[in-house]
């Protein structure tokens, strides 16, 4: 079974079992929604168990989730650095125009047939996520995912059409 990243946590919140998360997930809200199941993984990238929300909440750029049977930070603490995935077969059919982070990052990224580079991370900064192009012997170019800059995305063609536009590229 393949499963994807939702989020890692970062350090136990307070004594009742809450964890502070720090989410890799456009859908925050639906992946650590109470009665959801998780993927627990440990810093070595190796399955450890399968856990249920029990509650999520935001609190500034963290979620807080708590696992159901888990209500002590005894009970917890031991996950710190671990990550949290969501099993394939849970993952929801988006709408037109939608995408999983993992269908993204790798994509290659051109302007008029031109290879710019690949996607390799996406940020979520504030009002539009930024997508991370690594680029041959330049910086990084940091893409903001917007109509105007972001042109087409085609999954299945390994391949996302861009327009520069004036300031983008600051080694230009």
């Amino acid at each position: 079974m393949e499963y994807f990243n939702v989020g890692k946590i970062v350090n136990t919140q307070g004594l009742q079992g809450e964890m502070r998360v720090l989410s890799v997930t456009d859908f925050a809200d639906e992946r650590f929604k109470k009665g959801n199941t998780l993927a627990l993984f440990n810093d070595k990238d190796q399955f450890v168990m399968d856990v249920e929300i029990a509650s999520h909440r935001k609190q500034k750029n963290f979620d807080i989730i708590k696992f159901k049977g888990m209500y002590h930070i005894n009970d917890i603490e031991k996950y710190k650095g671990f990550s949290l995935k969501v099993a394939e077969e849970n993952l929801t059919d988006l709408e037109d125009g939608e995408f999983y982070y993992h269908e993204i990052i790798g994509l290659d990224v051109y302007e008029n047939d031109v290879l710019i580079g690949q996607i390799k991370e996406i940020l979520q900064p504030g009002a539009n996520d930024v997508w991370v192009v690594k680029r041959k012997g330049k910086k990084d170019l940091l893409l903001p995912y917007i109509p105007p800059v972001v042109l087409s995305v085609d999954i299945e063609g390994n391949r996302v059409e861009v327009e520069l536009l004036e300031g983008l590229d600051d080694e230009n």
